[in-house]
């Protein structure tokens, strides 16, 4: 995976949301790699039978960021952070497509213990189906907006503590604080779900 710096980022974005075309395309090419290592480690958490790959989550995400005109890009974090939404609401939308076709059948199996492999304190045992998280975290929306956009950009966009941090602009402690907090509140959610 080719990692280019969070400032090439940045400048691309702010260039790209001042209308410059030619900033488009670099952008594209400076975020592929990243963007397919996100889906693929989104869909990783899938069933093997999925029907979507990486490469198809990656090009229906990145149309959908280009479609964003409302959005006035921070920094690197900020645009991983909103792809991880948008990959996020196409699996959600993928799996209330195959469940409504299956009458309820094939549920997607996730495991929030998966963010973080290296921490000992992740109950890698706690598995979830998607539509059950996603509506966890619209309860956890509701009750904390913040918390809500930790999970996302740890679970799903898979920032690191520093990175989250940068994303939100808080503290690696507060960052690591809140995490705790927010998985075990969807870890008791998931069980009375």
């Amino acid at each position: 995976m080719t990692h280019v710096p969070a400032s090439d980022v940045t400048q691309l974005l702010r260039a790209w949301g001042d209308g410059d075309r030619s900033a488009e395309e670099a952008l594209l090419r400076a975020v592929h790699d990243e963007l397919h290592h996100q889906a693929a480690r989104a869909m990783r958490r899938e069933s093997p039978d999925h029907t979507l790959q990486p490469t198809a989550l990656v090009n229906e995400a990145y149309l959908r960021l280009v479609d964003q005109r409302h959005v006035e890009w921070r920094n690197r974090a900020h645009f991983f952070g909103i792809a991880a939404q948008v990959m996020r609401r196409i699996l959600v939308d993928h799996a209330r497509g195959r469940l409504s076709a299956k009458r309820g059948g094939g549920m997607q199996r996730l495991t929030i213990g998966d963010v973080d492999p290296a921490d000992a304190s992740c109950d890698s045992a706690q598995d979830v189906d998607l539509l059950a998280l996603h509506e966890a975290l619209q309860r956890l929306a509701a009750l904390d907006p913040d918390q809500e956009r930790l999970v996302e950009l740890r679970y799903f966009s898979g920032l690191t503590i520093e990175e989250t941090a940068t994303a939100l602009g808080i503290s690696t402690a507060t960052v690591k604080r809140e995490w705790a907090v927010a998985r075990a509140w969807l870890r008791r959610e998931l069980e009375a779900a």
